[in-house]
């Protein structure tokens, strides 16, 4: 990201990207009625669009605690959470394992100009909740962003500690929408170290839509770049879905596989799929351990272009 090369305090840096964001807002979302969620994507700080999106969503349902989780934020530079503290003034909670990645947060003048609590933990199921709490957040909130290249799928379903308006998770869309399974949990989990290709992590599209319903969550679309799944919770959803024609759902066009040595290989499409198929998958449907390539496709139509 531009503020990451050019600025190691990044103030000036931020309050470019806020002016232009509450810009690009401004101009973006002009009417009451769109045709599904990644229409609303405006990049700030987020890595694919999420700022619009969750500034949309925050608009539709207000009065919603301003307060958010977000874990897996490296060095918060890029992130999903960060446009809140500059734009709505939240407060809010980030975690990363790294220390690097911690001490760089607080070396930015973000952590003291807003109330935010920087966390250095490697995040498991059994943990998350303590880990929050330990920050002083419980209950309703407004945001929840999952994103630990892992076990997202285990450490939200596992979270109980507070109850999020909404709830943004990454997913793996080389897994494919049609299939509900996620890596099996194992709490050392590491992308790189699962398997080098670094295609093996996380849970499809389908085991979150679940997860979500069964937690009390709306699936209302994902960002046009594939990656992250929007929830809102049921009583919240009603004004979000009134102004989407639309709820759906986008594949992934990455191409940032690698091979033994790290080096990007820019497998596209069923490639990617084919390279991790010996891999075990927990398969939430028969509720079993899978092997990724015992299913003959993993994708609808609309999800198999290149």
């Amino acid at each position: 990201m531009l503020a990451r090369i050019l600025s190691p305090d990044l103030k000036v840096l931020d309050d470019q990207v806020v002016i232009q964001f509450q810009s690009m807002v401004v101009n973006r979302q002009t009417t009451d009625k769109y045709h599904e969620l990644s229409d609303l994507g405006v990049k700030g700080f987020s890595q694919w669009g999420e700022d619009g999106i969750i500034e949309w969503l925050v608009s539709q349902i207000p009065g919603i605690p301003k307060s958010f989780v977000e874990f897996g934020v490296e060095d918060y530079v890029e992130s999903n959470t960060r446009m809140l503290l500059y734009n709505r003034n939240w407060r809010g909670m980030v975690i990363d394992g790294s220390s690097r990645n911690v001490d760089s947060i607080m070396k930015q003048s973000i952590s003291w100009k807003f109330d935010l609590a920087v966390v250095e933990a490697f995040i498991t199921r059994e943990n998350i909740n303590s880990l929050i709490q330990n920050a002083g957040l419980s209950g309703d909130i407004g945001l929840l962003s999952v994103d630990i290249d892992g076990n997202d799928y285990w450490v939200w379903e596992a979270i109980d500690i507070i109850t999020p308006a909404i709830v943004v998770c990454e997913y793996n869309a080389t897994f494919g929408d049609l299939e509900s399974f996620s890596v099996p949990y194992q709490p050392d989990f590491e992308r790189t170290k699962a398997h080098f290709s670094n295609l093996y992590f996380g849970a499809s599209l389908a085991a979150l839509v679940k997860l979500g319903k069964a937690k009390g969550y709306r699936f209302v679309g994902t960002n046009l770049n594939g990656c992250n799944a929007f929830f809102v919770r049921n009583e919240l959803a009603e004004k979000v879905i009134n102004g989407l024609d639309e709820v759906t759902s986008h594949p992934s066009v990455f191409a940032e596989s690698r091979d033994l040595n790290g080096k990007l290989t820019f497998l596209r499409g069923s490639s990617k799929e084919k390279l991790i198929g010996s891999l075990p998958v927990y398969d939430f449907g028969s509720q079993s351990i899978q092997r990724i390539d015992d299913y003959n496709t993993l994708c609808s139509e609309n999800w198999l272009r290149e």
